[in-house]
């Protein structure tokens, strides 16, 4: 599981058999103390419902692949859930 903050959308031209309906997001991904770590990312949305400067969790690889229905479609990421709390805790010294 990672960690992410999605900062748009993004409208693909063509759309693949099977990822129709699927909405596509820009996911920043963060560290985890909330920091973007890394470049922007592409990941298709399984929940179907997150949306600008939510925080979400996020897989890749086969993971993705099998999240959204039907299964394996191509996919390097996608949204598995939306955060509604997070709770960061101090580092220990």
């Amino acid at each position: 599981m990672k960690l992410g903050r999605i900062v748009g959308h993004v409208i693909p031209c063509e759309v693949y058999k099977g990822l129709e309906g699927v909405p596509m997001l820009w996911v920043q991904p963060l560290d985890k103390r909330g920091a973007p770590k890394g470049g922007l990312i592409v990941a298709a949305d399984a929940t179907r419902m997150a949306g600008p400067d939510e925080w979400v969790y996020y897989e890749g690889g086969r993971e993705a692949a099998m999240a959204l229905d039907p299964w394996f479609v191509p996919v390097d990421h996608a949204v598995i859930g939306i955060i509604d709390n997070l709770t960061l805790e101090p580092d220990a010294p």
